[in-house]
């Protein structure tokens, strides 16, 4: 396939937020865009954004409609992602308790890796070296070597207590980033707090633990953003799984222990983004899409539910772009006729 960088299409980098089951609302976000004709040449994201971010990825490299992912994200059985251990199997609510305490996590994680690694097996895609962006791709890239790739994913050192990108920080580990499975990536940055068993791994210098990246970073919108005081060739937008933020804000009370400890991991999963959605400059290049009521972890969501999230995600695009038209910032012309905004 022609290369992204040289393609004479709209090109914008993308960051997708998590969300869990939410992470429907970026599909549809996402193929609005493409309709419109964008490609993007590279694409991030945190636990479901992670998840999409793949599939954008891998797609793309494959020369292959991202129209597919609509039946991909469709056909999923979200009730797997709850896959139990044997203690919980056998003992109902007192093995969920047991398996927290022995594994960290409810569910094991597998059926992620298992569909996520076989779909993108698929479309020719296993390790990051699959992604990596070539000399020939981007011969003007100012990218260092350890950045050359078309998708990052963020998770959570709960050991180091840092944000990691990967593969970008692989080589911290003692591992090489080309080398890894890009579905191990995923899988340790959709490891969401008690209910995902963390990944642990050993290092040169000892062990270390990964949860959901959503703990330090959900949003990571600044991530393709240049450091060198060069302007970028093209643009970053970011989809984001939340309505703008209302000027009047529901204060909710942690009245007992259990509410405590999940508003505290919820303030520290949406403190960080949050800050910086009060920069419009952060603002201004974000997809707000509104997800309603629907909980990150309802793995029972109906098929009504996941039309609605698809359809919320559209509309939001759509806003979006129209939004940038009328601003000047961009032209919804035909995509052969499309100046790049980059």
């Amino acid at each position: 396939m022609t290369a992204l960088e040289s393609s004479q299409a709209p090109k914008v980098d993308l960051v997708l937020e998590g969300g869990g089951v939410k992470g429907i609302g970026l599909v549809g976000a996402v193929l609005t865009l493409s309709d419109k004709g964008y490609v993007f040449p590279r694409v991030a994201g945190t636990s479901a954004g992670a998840i999409v971010a793949s599939l954008i990825a891998a797609h793309q490299v494959a020369g292959k409609p991202l129209s597919n992912l609509e039946t991909i994200i469709r056909s999923v059985d979200y009730s797997k992602f709850q896959d139990e251990g044997a203690l919980e199997r056998r003992l109902g609510t007192p093995g969920e308790v047991a398996e927290l305490l022995l594994h960290m996590g409810i569910a094991k994680g597998d059926y992620l890796v298992q569909w996520l690694g076989n779909t993108l097996a698929d479309l020719g895609v296993h390790t990051f070296a699959d992604l990596a962006i070539s000399d020939s791709d981007d011969p003007g890239t100012g990218l260092p070597p350890e950045q050359r790739f078309r998708l990052v994913v963020h998770t959570s050192d709960i050991s180091r207590g840092a944000l990691v990108r990967l593969p970008w920080d692989y080589g911290r580990y003692g591992q090489a980033p080309a080398a890894v499975r890009v579905v191990d990536a995923v899988r340790a940055s959709m490891s969401i707090p008690f209910f995902f068993r963390p990944v642990s791994f050993k290092t040169p210098t000892g062990k270390v633990t990964w949860v959901d990246g959503g703990m330090l970073s959900n949003f990571p919108i600044t991530v393709f953003d240049r450091t060198d005081g060069k302007p970028g060739r093209w643009p970053t937008w970011g989809v984001k799984l939340s309505a703008r933020p209302a000027a009047i804000q529901v204060d909710r009370p942690a009245d007992n222990d259990f509410e405590l400890a999940a508003s505290c991991l919820q303030t520290l999963m949406a403190g960080w983004d949050r800050y910086h959605l009060d920069d419009e400059k952060v603002t201004s290049r974000t997809i707000f899409v509104d997800t309603g009521s629907v909980s990150s972890i309802n793995f029972a969501i109906t098929n009504a539910e996941q039309a609605q999230l698809y359809a919320s995600g559209q509309t939001a695009a759509a806003g979006y772009l129209q939004a940038q038209e009328s601003a000047g910032s961009i032209s919804l012309l035909p995509p052969a006729t499309t100046a790049t905004t980059g």
